[in-house]
């Protein structure tokens, strides 16, 4: 656990390709895809919070706060990120925000440790996961002193792409090592998006099982 770090789960998103509605609360395994998160995410950060929008009563059994977007109209995963870090700033002693995506349930348990690693000596710039040739903007450190910069680039600009912030603000790929499971080769950052996803996710759940 890193005490400096707070994590944000974003799960804010409307889910058009599964068919709308909560994917994750969709089942995996013997829980629903968020547990798997939260899971993995809660033991690397000093405190977790949940970013979603509407009735907090459906995540209830989590335990965790939930934080509906403070700027309106389903402004994407900037907006999940932008409320983490103005949350986070409330929270004692924390200096980063990781965010993670809620539909992406097996990404590594040193992920925090890893990414707060390559900052050092750049106290100010955004540390991403990669993996497989490809980055996951979703899946990054978040220094808190960004959130006036992101907030302007978000609501001012009314720009929501994650990456063209990263960009604007410097940051620092981190490649992770792919999963070798039931003979193939499986990306940690692997995200559920359509029920054939949701399909292969339970596969390789039940493959990762001892």
């Amino acid at each position: 656990m890193d005490r400096n770090v707070a994590g944000i789960i974003l799960a804010g998103g409307q889910s058009r390709r599964m068919g709308g509605g909560d994917k994750p609360l969709l089942s995996l395994g013997n829980e629903r895809l968020i547990d798997h998160v939260a899971q993995r995410l809660k033991p690397q950060v000093a405190v977790l919070g949940l970013n979603a929008n509407g009735d907090p009563a459906r995540f209830a059994a989590m335990d965790l706060p939930v934080l509906e977007d403070t700027v309106p109209g389903h402004a994407g995963p900037l907006a999940g990120i932008l409320t983490g870090l103005e949350w986070a700033t409330r929270q004692t002693s924390c200096r980063w925000l990781m965010s993670a995506a809620g539909d992406t349930p097996f990404f590594p348990d040193d992920l925090v440790e890893r990414l707060a690693a390559a900052t050092r000596g750049r106290p100010g710039a955004i540390a991403v996961a990669s993996s497989d040739g490809r980055w996951h903007p979703t899946f990054a450190l978040w220094p808190l002193g960004l959130r006036d910069a992101l907030r302007h680039f978000l609501v001012d600009e009314d720009n929501r792409r994650v990456s063209s912030f990263m960009e604007r603000q410097g940051y620092i790929e981190v490649e992770f090592p792919t999963i070798d499971a039931d003979n193939q080769t499986i990306d940690p950052f692997f995200n559920v998006n359509t029920p054939d996803d949701l399909a292969a996710a339970e596969r390789l759940l039940q493959s990762l099982r001892p």
